[in-house]
């Protein structure tokens, strides 16, 4: 069955572009024009995947996507916006987008970041986030003793590293605000803020780095933090 895709983009030449070189990847493209017709659509279709332009005429793409999630449609989405667009990116990821990419933009990028929020999406819903096992390379997370090896080495981690990285692992390439971990992790009760996770984030980076070098955590700038296995 052929995905289908939501194109929301109010430049008719770049829409028109998009939605052949999309429909000859094998979706099934709808495109939307303005942020009312986009609203319509979303609600009204069975989509796969949304992709949603910044600048809109009458109402922007964040506040659609601000609507969407309020409304409780979880249909993954991507943002497209300028370069020069970062506030709005920001605001778009809090909001509740699954991934951005900055325009201009390359097909095949933007091709492989479809492929991954609905290969993600599509893991999230068939997988219980709760695996008992979950390795990565190196890192191997045994969830159910609560313990982490590296290269066969055990790790010492403190109970909130491990809640922590056990959340994002089981997550791999989904981006948390810094609320959302804080919630999800620390309680909605605490009172501390968006820096315990930067230092939690900062620690693990450091003892996971141990393995290979490489970074497992990779930050968006002024919203949060996504686990970032080493391509395979």
């Amino acid at each position: 069955m052929r995905r289908r895709l939501l194109l929301v983009e109010d430049d008719p030449t770049l829409r028109r572009a998009l939605s052949f070189n999309l429909t000859r990847e094998g979706y099934e493209v709808t495109s939307a024009a303005d942020g009312e017709a986009a609203l319509e659509a979303a609600r009204s279709e069975r989509l796969d995947l949304i992709l949603l332009d910044v600048m809109l005429p009458g109402m922007s793409g964040v506040e659609v996507l601000r609507v969407l999630r309020r409304e409780g449609v979880t249909t993954p989405v991507i943002i497209l916006s300028a370069k020069g667009d970062e506030i709005d990116r920001v605001v778009g990821l809090k909001v509740g987008a699954d991934d951005y990419v900055a325009k201009p933009f390359s097909r095949p990028e933007l091709l492989a970041r479809i492929e991954a929020v609905l290969r993600r999406h599509r893991r999230e819903a068939e997988e219980p986030e709760r695996r008992d096992q979950l390795a990565f390379g190196k890192v191997e997370i045994d969830v159910a003793r609560r313990e982490v090896t590296i290269g066969g080495e055990p790790v010492h981690l403190t109970t909130k590293e491990f809640d922590l990285l056990a959340h994002m692992a089981a997550n791999p390439g989904r981006i948390f605000t810094r609320d959302q971990l804080l919630a999800r992790i620390w309680g909605y009760d605490y009172l501390g803020d968006g820096r315990t996770v930067d230092v939690h984030v900062s620690w693990l980076r450091g003892k996971l780095r141990v393995a290979d070098g490489h970074n497992y955590f990779r930050t968006v700038r002024g919203v949060g933090y996504a686990f970032a296995p080493r391509p395979a």
